[in-house]
């Protein structure tokens, strides 16, 4: 991180201090981890997600079976948007315990970027999947073929009764964040199984099935969406760009505005996991006896207002002022020699 590397050429008077912030902090970031949010979570996720993960893949499995028999795009398309939807959130779920993992002395942040890493791999098949439903879809536009539409229609209605039951199972949870992600994602789901339905109500009794390809594109629009929006915020988590939800300039001018900061200079601030937040910072002050009292200001500033726990701070006095020589006829009026 910049912020680290600047610190190499920071006065060796300070390491004292920047060494009480680094403590200081871990018994803050130490006591933030196992609060009661964080049981919380782990309770109303745990108890539901992974009964809902296991029915929506395990009717994926079906879907995507019975389309390949049926010769349905829009089933094959629906269990690719029920797999897309698991996978990102069985992934975040595997990856949240994996970075619960503590540092180590190979990696001193601990393992939390391991769910970006996921995520970035499920966008990428995701991606591969739809390119490949879209280029299928365009083939039957030009070349139709005969589609089993009861056998769409009858899978097609028991994904839907599938997906009303997850929704329902997942509302009996505790409504953490987890939870109504995975809420979210299963109304998706509802929308492709009603897409199938209804290419297989059309071509049961109509018979026409370029209904089959149309549909299968709009469920290929539902993924990319969901696809490309995931893809973004694990790029920007890559790239170590500040999260969305902060704004670098209002954090940094609520830390300028504790009393005893004079200013505040190379902040960084950038995601180490979905759930934490790092930030780093110099902060030069009005003088170095108030520090323990600024640092504790600083930090619970920094946790209550906006979420950031894990805090590295660099505290600085002001350059001393330098002795300016000036040209003797600029010296002003009143100076009498």
């Amino acid at each position: 991180m910049a912020a680290h590397h600047d610190h190499g050429t920071v006065p060796h008077r300070h390491d004292h201090d920047h060494a009480h912030a680094e403590a200081h902090d871990h018994d803050h970031k130490h006591a933030h981890d196992h609060g009661p949010g964080h049981h919380g979570h782990h309770h109303g996720a745990g108890r539901w997600l992974p009964l809902a993960l296991a029915l929506t893949l395990g009717f994926a499995a079906v879907e995507a079976i019975a389309g390949w028999w049926s010769g349905s795009l829009a089933l094959l398309g629906d269990a690719g948007h029920m797999v897309t939807d698991s996978m990102a959130l069985g992934l975040a779920a595997l990856a949240a315990r994996v970075a619960r993992r503590p540092a180590s002395a190979r990696h001193s942040f601990g393992l939390p970027r391991v769910e970006a890493l996921a995520a970035l791999a499920n966008s990428l098949f995701m991606l591969l999947l739809v390119a490949a439903l879209l280029w299928q879809a365009i083939l039957r536009l030009t070349t139709p073929r005969e589609i089993s539409g009861e056998t769409v229609t009858l899978v097609a209605f028991a994904g839907l009764a599938l997906n009303l039951a997850v929704a329902w199972l997942l509302t009996r949870g505790e409504g953490d964040l987890n939870t109504r992600g995975a809420l979210l994602h299963v109304l998706g789901d509802l929308l492709g199984s009603v897409a199938a339905l209804a290419s297989g109500l059309v071509i049961q009794f109509t018979g026409w099935v370029t209904i089959d390809p149309l549909l299968t594109m709009l469920i290929c629009g539902l993924i990319l969406a969901s696809t490309l929006s995931l893809l973004r915020h694990v790029v920007h988590t890559l790239l170590e760009g500040v999260p969305d939800h902060l704004s670098l300039p209002d954090v940094g001018r609520a830390m300028a505005s504790i009393d005893g900061v004079r200013s505040v200079h190379d902040l960084h601030i950038w995601s180490l996991g979905s759930q934490r937040t790092a930030l780093s910072a110099h902060i030069v002050l009005t003088e170095t006896g108030r520090w323990p009292t600024i640092l504790a200001g600083l930090q619970q500033l920094l946790a209550e207002r906006f979420g950031i726990s894990h805090v590295t701070l660099q505290p600085e006095l002001p350059p001393a002022e330098p002795v300016v020589f000036m040209p003797r006829h600029s010296r002003p009026a009143h100076d009498g020699r």
